[in-house]
């Protein structure tokens, strides 16, 4: 990696608008070039998760990668996994731009995209090209804005996607389609999970092969959402949670940006994410999987997720300030606190803030 390779792409990448950079960013990985310097590689690091090995737990959010087009780069600069997606059974081009704003201010970013990718069969030939590669690839799903049955699009990707998909994720989080997060109440709920689960679990006797089902939620849920959703969750035998996506919160945002609508990812989440993700494990207890996701932005913060609760961490926002280099550095800087505290794994850091993050306010 060139010195100052970050510094000098941010600026560079920052003289477009954020989608037009986001296209940019995709095409740099697609050459093949090296990016970032060659990631640590810690067995202290590696995490079993629901039947699944992880190099570390360090993992790209879905938004980044829509369509499936770079997982290996991705892989290849430091993170222990990638999650594509939001995938949808038809094409379709998401809300009118402009649709994300950065937030350099607050280190956060809004979008309002609305699940705009190219549809589950451009999705599914890439992951086809890339069969018998290593890497954990998990596939997040959604529905099409305009469908008529929103369960059906859930399940339809489960059954496309489960023979390929290290892992699924059920997106029903995200604030920008239109009646989306109605999902997540309890009757609905029950009904989608049983679905999907069902839809998995046909996959599973046609091939053999075992396929675990997270439900990536929002963070924008009251006490009682939050026992409702774990209480499907036990009950379906869904393998894991992620915590969370974006939220619709406008607290302590100071750029000129902060009233656009949609989403906020970044820095200003890290807080109410992480309250949320101890809550979900005390209620989850200690066998079921989460994701932390929100405002990881360093090692520390990455560490600060797992003593909350969560067994793996996501970035997506962070990188756009940060560049290509954050991964490496975040997995070297966890190897760091493993080796600080005489840890002889990463997952016995797990809970050990539990309390801490369970008494902060959401």
């Amino acid at each position: 990696m060139i010195p100052g390779f970050d510094r000098i792409g941010q600026r560079l990448l920052f003289a477009f608008d954020p989608e037009t950079a986001h296209g940019i960013s995709l095409s740099a990985l697609k050459t093949g070039l090296p990016l970032a310097c060659t990631p640590v590689t810690d067995q202290r690091l590696a995490v079993r998760v629901a039947g699944l090995e992880f190099a570390n737990p360090l993992g790209m959010a879905a938004g980044f990668d829509k369509n499936g087009e770079v997982p290996d780069a991705l892989i290849g600069l430091g993170f222990g996994h990638a999650e594509i997606g939001t995938v949808t059974p038809l094409p379709q081009t998401g809300n009118a731009k402009p649709r994300i704003f950065r937030l350099e201010e607050d280190q956060a970013v809004i979008n309002r995209l609305g699940f705009n990718n190219e549809g589950h069969q451009a999705c599914l030939r890439r992951l086809r090209h890339r069969s018998g590669r290593t890497g954990i690839v998990g596939v997040n799903i959604g529905a099409n804005r305009d469908s008529a049955d929103r369960i059906a699009d859930y399940r339809a990707g489960v059954e496309l996607f489960a023979p390929l998909a290290t892992y699924l994720t059920v997106n029903i989080s995200s604030p920008n389609t239109p009646g989306l997060r109605d999902l997540q109440a309890r009757a609905s709920l029950a009904e989608l999970l049983a679905a999907v689960r069902d839809a998995r679990d046909a996959q599973r006797q046609k091939s053999g092969r075992n396929t675990p089902i997270f439900l990536k939620i929002a963070p924008d849920l009251t006490e009682a959402d939050l026992d409702d959703i774990a209480a499907e969750v036990l009950d379906n035998g869904i393998e894991g949670v992620i915590v969370s996506n974006t939220t619709l919160a406008r607290e302590r945002l100071s750029s000129r940006h902060a009233k656009e609508a949609g989403g906020v990812s970044g820095k200003p989440l890290f807080e109410r994410s992480t309250a949320v993700l101890a809550r979900m494990r005390r209620r989850l207890g200690p066998d079921v999987a989460i994701i932390g996701v929100g405002g990881v932005d360093c090692a520390e913060a990455a560490a600060e997720k797992i003593r909350a609760g969560a067994d793996l961490v996501q970035l997506y926002t962070s990188m756009i300030y940060a560049g290509p280099s954050l991964p490496g550095k975040i997995v070297k800087g966890l190897a760091t606190i493993v080796a600080r505290e005489r840890l002889t794994s990463i997952s016995q850091m797990r809970d050990t803030a539990l309390e801490k993050w369970e008494a902060v306010a959401i």
